[in-house]
């Protein structure tokens, strides 16, 4: 006897699956059946497809006039750290740049300082409660990434905090080590402080699978993230980076030189980083929130990406400075809105391209997955991106099971 089907599924969402993410014109296929059926046993998918009577279960979800999807992956989240940054907002609204109040001491700066001063466990609880708030709204398989202890012993906590929340909640998750997210007060040089990061990579390499850098102005040059990049990979890490966000300083083009498995931001991407991506499998990790959150014209250049045969994901960035919002379907509309994406390019960005972006055997139903599902209490597909701002996941299926059932009505 098979453990649960969900019958009568509106618009059954299945992504296809690759051993490469999706790039170019592959990214707007995107399989929907109408009326469909997913059948479950042992925490796997034994069936996915048009609907069909030949199974029984010991418990029925009737999913009618609803659309079912796997999970949705998070492929770039800042989830653990101290403290928040709301003053800032003034700040921004003032007209004072995300450089200059770095340069003032906030920023990166002084959620490191909040990160410092907290202990292990009160790091926990917060990411904690953060991360509940992202599987209630569909997502079962994430990143996190430490970076605001800028030394030993809080770059450590930091990864030690995201490794238990993965036991905690047996999640698809992956950790990267972000030792050079910017350069610490008192610090000798930046060269000196990314050297302290490099020679800290064996010891990381037991709480971490990606090593990350910041290659931008005023943080780390392209030449200083290609020495960390290559030192992280001869300690066996995969890498990633954050490139481009501000200024074109060819963050891309050195991550896809480098094999990176994602380059993130990427803003100001040049024409030929740009052009690049259709020689290579490395994922543009897109973050259109962060753009929406500090208030500028520019947004990544999807289109452009897609039109070069290159591969994208969309992520949160969630992040107490320029991207305070874990709610990915959020997200998913601002790159709608901004980055000109039709519904089956977001969902596939959202699936398994962010999947691919993170090394997780995640974002597709097919028969022999995981069983890892959401119904949507929505008529359609486009219909997420379209109702922005809400939670429309109405059940989160883990392994087979219903962990979190959003449906109620008031009495």
């Amino acid at each position: 006897m098979n453990d649960l089907i969900i019958q009568n599924i509106k618009q059954l969402i299945l992504p296809k699956s690759t051993d490469r993410p999706l790039k170019g014109q592959e990214l707007d296929q995107l399989e929907i059946i109408e009326n469909g059926t997913i059948v479950v046993k042992d925490g796997k998918i034994v069936y996915s497809g048009a609907h069909t009577d030949s199974y029984e279960a010991n418990a029925t979800i009737d999913a009618t006039g609803k659309v079912v999807s796997p999970a949705l992956v998070e492929a770039h989240t800042h989830l653990v750290h101290g403290g928040s940054r709301e003053h800032e907002m003034s700040l921004k609204r003032q007209g004072v740049s995300y450089l200059e109040i770095l340069e003032q001491g906030g920023g990166i700066l002084s959620t490191v300082e909040a990160t410092r001063d907290a202990s292990e466990q009160e790091l926990f609880e917060k990411a904690e409660k953060h991360l509940l708030t992202m599987i209630r709204h569909g997502v079962l398989a994430v990143e996190s990434k430490s970076g605001y202890g800028l030394d030993k012993e809080n770059e450590l906590k930091q990864l030690k905090v995201s490794n238990r929340l993965a036991e905690k909640y047996n999640l698809d998750m992956k950790h990267t080590f972000l030792g050079p997210h910017a350069v610490p007060k008192g610090a000798e040089s930046n060269q000196s402080f990314l050297q302290e990061m490099i020679d800290l990579l064996p010891e990381v390499k037991n709480y971490a699978d990606f090593a990350d850098i910041f290659c931008e102005t005023g943080v780390f040059t392209v030449e200083e993230s290609k020495e960390y990049m290559q030192a992280a990979k001869e300690q066996g890490f995969a890498v990633k980076i954050h490139a481009d966000e501000i200024d074109p300083l060819g963050g891309l083009e050195l991550a896809i030189d480098e094999g990176a498995i994602s380059a993130d931001h990427l803003v100001a991407s040049s024409e030929e980083g740009k052009a690049k991506l259709k020689e290579s499998d490395t994922v543009a990790v897109l973050l259109p929130g962060t753009t929406f959150y500090l208030d500028k014209e520019q947004y990544a250049d999807a289109r452009g990406m897609i039109n070069n045969n290159g591969a994208i994901a969309i992520a949160t960035d969630f992040n107490p400075g320029s991207c305070v919002t874990n709610n990915l379907q959020l997200v998913m509309s601002i790159a709608a809105l901004k980055l000109k994406l039709s519904p089956n390019e977001i969902w596939n960005a959202v699936t398994v391209n962010a999947a691919k972006a993170i090394d997780v055997d995640a974002g597709t139903i097919n028969k022999g997955d995981k069983a890892n599902i959401v119904v949507w209490d929505v008529p359609n597909h486009e219909y997420i991106p379209y109702h922005y701002g809400v939670n429309h996941a109405e059940k989160v299926i883990k392994d087979g099971k219903i962990i979190v059932d959003n449906s109620f009505t008031l009495s």
